[in-house]
């Protein structure tokens, strides 16, 4: 690190946890963020100021007037424009050494498993089960962690998944269950930023060697501002981990 760095990351660097060699981590690694929504702008920021070194950014969709109430890296004048070439740029004025590559794009089976060997991790922050289900599949075959985060009403939840421990489909199956979308539920402000930033604080933890928790799903009740944990086992016959080539 240069001493532009060193001053920029020194409240990292003086946790005992991360110090020096955790924020040089952080540096070199690649987060793929799938989804530029609500919970998007929230971990997106938070990992770029943390000083991770390459974002990929992914959505298909173009900024537009009900995005304001939540998404909170889009300005008016960003109304009609792609969310993830105006959250890159976002991110970009917030720390210029952060590489962000923005990809306008619903990303399929292929374009995932294409990116995913580049990277440390991956968030889901997207809105639809096809496409989580996709992100699932293609990190268990690169063996990259996941980190994926859901926020309707006033309802959140988060997990962190490692193959080898059980991955997206063991907790939720295979089914596309049916969507519930903001439009159509509504979501609480706040909500999103709740759960894309535990999102966040998980990923930079990941990255940091910091101690794993997977197994893990934590749900979140906005409405009364609590969190309950509740604990899930590897299933052994998971259509999709369980015979993954690299286990």
């Amino acid at each position: 690190m240069n001493d532009n760095q060193l001053l920029r990351y020194s409240r990292h660097i003086l946790l005992d946890e991360i110090g020096i060699g955790g924020q040089e981590k952080l540096l070199s690694a690649t987060v793929l963020v799938v989804g530029c929504g609500g919970l998007g702008n929230a971990a997106l920021p938070y990992l770029a100021a943390a000083g991770v070194g390459t974002l990929i950014v992914a959505d298909d969709d173009i900024t537009d007037q009900t995005n304001l109430q939540r998404q909170i890296c889009f300005a008016e004048q960003d109304i009609g424009r792609g969310k993830a070439q105006a959250l890159a740029d976002f991110l970009r004025s917030r720390n210029g050494d952060c590489r962000v590559e923005a990809r306008a794009e619903r990303l399929d089976a292929a374009s995932l498993a294409a990116l995913l060997p580049r990277c440390d991790a991956v968030l889901d922050c997207c809105d639809n089960f096809a496409t989580r289900h996709a992100i699932n599949a293609a990190a268990v075959v690169a063996n990259v962690p996941l980190v994926s985060g859901a926020a309707v009403g006033f309802a959140g939840q988060w997990a962190v998944f490692r193959p080898q421990q059980g991955c997206y489909a063991c907790l939720f199956g295979v089914e596309t269950a049916a969507e519930q979308a903001c439009a159509t539920f509504g979501v609480f402000s706040p909500l999103v930023g709740m759960v894309g930033t535990a999102q966040a604080a998980a990923v930079l933890n990941l990255l940091t060697g910091a101690p794993p928790s997977e197994n893990l799903l934590h749900c979140c009740d906005a409405r009364r501002g609590t969190w309950q944990t509740f604990r899930f086992a590897r299933n052994p016959d998971c259509p999709v981990c369980s015979q993954a080539s690299n286990y």
